[in-house]
């Protein structure tokens, strides 16, 4: 079974069943009799799994068990507001007995009973919030303020506690909507129908949809990217996936309760919009015309249901930006569905000509690859490949002469990694690429085998929070290799792990365990890649040489913000050469970058965003003073203010290549950016968003830390001339 192979996310049943321990077929037929339900097969069946297949192997022992029963409670009350300490006291009965009676008798009585009183809780605060909003209007005079980050809360103490809480959220929300001017009746209405919905769709799941929440819960005890897929989410996994066809073009997923974005699909309408990120979280649906539906804690497949819809129409999202608690104020933003041309998933690039102090153009080329591709196109024989794109990107911007290449890696959130290998050995020798490490410690180097150089001259990497997985294989070798400057956030990601999905039916057929319907899916991490030098990409990801303010650098997108993530760790270094092309440079790179930031205006602009999106964070709460708050909007929008009135920057002459122009000879008509052509497009949000626009957006808008990767470039060459 190769590294190759692996990577996939939707492995062939083949594979899926390989790696199934030749035991667990009789263990589990052995039992069978215990309780002959589906639903008991199938939590058996994940329960020995996911302690016998997951990457840590680790036993599912009391301790685990309990670790899981708090995580199933916690996906269902994030904000520590609806299940009383004596509910949670109460609850911890199924403790001792937990592990024994999953793995041997599939027993799923607990999650049904807390579901129950889950269910309980969410009428009684409908109906609180109901009579509340029918009683006097609330006053916001006074200096107090709603604590919503509860993460690490105690729970309330009784209901009369509970109480209090759901009405300092409710007030909240009120504000929230009254800072909008919206009436007071509208407001009322708005919210008694959003926690109406939320409880309706609740009351409504089925057996076998709480029974995804429950197995969901346990695969995340394990790590965050093992997932239990139940057979209606399964039945729409290419959807939930990829959304693409008939919905806003991001790839979801559950964590916490909450529908979380895990990226966006290039040239979707999610990325054109510029309006979601990696992390943000989806908490209200509303279709055109309608109220939002509550999707807080709802299955994934009920979800995505709610999102996609025909091409052309209108979907508004409420949002949860990353990097912020459950209870502080979302936004909504709305996005027109449609689907995904294929052009604008490639890889593209531009020529840019960059004005030096000695009146001189310094020619350079830019590459952005939004994924790691790999797949044919329509019926026929015909590919798209990454590395064979970039290859033909890179010939046409040698043939134009460019005195070197930045490779944008921002947006690009994996893909193949034989493409990964292969777009690397287009800029070094032949040498290992990554190690992948099995549980049973067994080492794969996968190697680069052409001594072929596609480029040879001089590399930067621009790199985000949003780079992972295959993009930190490719950064983390060229890293290693000393044969690319990395510039961008702190560091990459760090998803450093395989995943393969086990349907669940194939394995119940061969283990003989019966079932009625679709069991669905497993998705369980088997594997772990390391960089050529033997230090894991899993946590830390790649640090950058150079480090940029950017507005995702401080967000929780990233590996270590996720609970039960896998640790970073080493393994012997695999023999690889030593280019030595950063060390001597870096140095002086980083310090000419620092004085540029530290001129410049559209860095100050974000490191004024980041300083109060910081102070935000570190206080945890909102005031629930009326004056204070529109005060401060007020202040925001005499900030966006300045910045729509500060002077554009000036633009180099830029030279659009696609794979469509890449083999016609000289070059397409320039798009140069003049002052009067700046004020014209899109201005920064104040969210600090200017520094690194989402795929697809217009190129007009200005892309800071782009520009100052190109410098970074520009310098790097410099210095390579002495």
């Amino acid at each position: 079974m190769t590294s190759r192979r692996l990577v996939s996310h939707l492995a062939i049943a083949a594979l899926a069943l390989a790696i199934v321990p030749v035991s667990l077929g009789s263990q589990l037929a052995a039992a069978r009799s215990a309780l002959p339900t589906t639903e008991a097969n199938i939590t058996r069946l994940t329960t020995n799994l996911m302690e016998q297949s997951q990457f840590s192997h680790h036993a599912f022992d009391n301790a685990m068990a309990g670790a899981f029963l708090d995580r199933y409670i916690e996906s269902l009350d994030v904000t520590r507001t609806l299940f009383t300490q004596p509910d949670v006291e109460e609850f911890a009965r199924y403790r001792a007995t937990l592990a024994e009676s999953m793995r041997e008798k599939g027993d799923t009585r607990a999650a049904q009973a807390i579901f129950d009183r889950f269910v309980k809780r969410l009428q009684e605060r409908s109906a609180f919030v109901s009579e509340t909003l029918r009683g006097a209007p609330f006053d916001f005079t006074g200096h107090d303020v709603y604590s919503f980050d509860r993460e690490h809360a105690e729970r309330p103490h009784d209901l009369a506690a509970a109480r209090e809480l759901w009405r300092q959220q409710l007030r909240a929300e009120y504000l929230q909507k009254k800072l909008s001017d919206e009436p007071a009746d509208k407001i009322a209405r708005s919210l008694t129908r959003r926690y109406e919905q939320q409880l309706q769709t609740m009351s409504a799941l089925k057996t076998g949809e709480v029974l995804e929440v429950y197995l969901n819960a346990l695969a995340h005890v394990y790590d965050p990217h093992s997932d239990y897929f139940g057979h209606e989410q399964m039945e729409n996994f290419s959807i939930a996936m990829n959304l693409s066809l008939f919905g806003i073009g991001a790839t979801l997923e559950t964590k916490d309760g909450y529908c979380t974005v895990r990226e966006l699909v290039p040239g979707g309408p999610a990325a054109k919009a510029g309006i979601l990120k990696p992390g943000d979280r989806i908490v209200g649906v509303a279709q055109a015309g309608k109220e939002a539906v509550d999707i807080t804690n709802v299955p994934l497949s009920r979800a995505v249901e709610l999102i996609r819809g025909p091409k052309g129409s209108v979907v508004t999202l409420t949002i949860l930006p990353a990097g912020t608690a459950g209870g502080s104020p979302p936004r909504s933003d709305v996005i027109v569905r449609d689907e995904v041309k294929l052009e604008d998933q490639q890889a593209k690039a531009r020529i840019v000509d960059l004005p030096t102090e000695g009146g001189q153009l310094l020619r350079v080329g830019v590459i952005d690859l939004p994924s790691f591709y790999s797949d044919k196109v329509g019926g026929g024989d015909e590919r798209r490949s990454a590395s064979e794109d970039v290859a033909r990107l890179l010939r046409k911007l040698k043939d134009e002469h460019v005195r070197g290449v930045v490779l944008d890696l921002r947006h690009n959130g994996g893909g193949s990694l034989s493409e990964a290998i292969s777009l690397t050995g287009l800029f070094i020798r032949k040498g290992p690429v990554v190690q992948t490490r099995d549980p049973a410690n067994q080492v794969e180097v996968s190697d680069d085998p052409d001594p072929s150089v596609q480029y040879d001259g001089p590399l930067v990497l621009l790199t985000s929070r949003f780079s992972a997985s295959a993009s930190e294989i490719l950064a983390g070798a060229l890293q290693d290799y000393g044969r690319a400057v990395i510039v961008g956030d702190s560091s990459t990601f760090g998803k450093g792990t395989v995943q393969t999905i086990l349907p669940l039916g194939r394995v119940m057929d061969r283990a003989h365990l019966p079932h009625t319907y679709d069991p669905g899916a497993l998705k369980v991490t088997i594997s772990k890649f390391y960089r050529p030098s033997g230090s894991s990409t899993q946590l830390r990801g790649v640090a950058s040489d150079i480090v940029l303010p950017s507005s995702s650098d401080m967000s929780d997108v990233n590996e270590s913000a996720l609970k039960d993530a896998l640790p970073w760790d080493t393994i012997a270094p695999a023999p690889h050469d030593q280019l030595n092309r950063v060390a001597p440079y870096v140095d002086t790179l980083r310090g000419l970058s620092q004085r540029r930031v530290a001129a410049s205006l559209r860095f100050g602009y974000l490191a004024a965003d980041l300083t109060r999106a910081n102070e935000d964070l570190a206080t945890k709460s909102v005031s629930l003073n009326e004056a204070e708050r529109r005060l401060e909007l007020d202040d925001t929008k005499l900030r966006q203010t300045e910045r729509d009135n500060a002077p554009p920057a000036a633009k180099p002459t830029t030279y659009d290549i696609t794979l469509g122009n890449a083999s016609v000879a000289g070059l397409p008509p320039p798009e140069t950016f003049s002052a009067e052509t700046a004020k014209k497009a899109p201005e920064p949000s104040t969210t600090g968003a200017e520094d690194a626009p989402s795929p697809g957006k217009s190129a007009k808008k200005e892309d800071v830390l782009l520009n100052e990767s190109i410098h970074v470039l520009a310098d790097y060459v410099g210095l390579l001339r002495g």
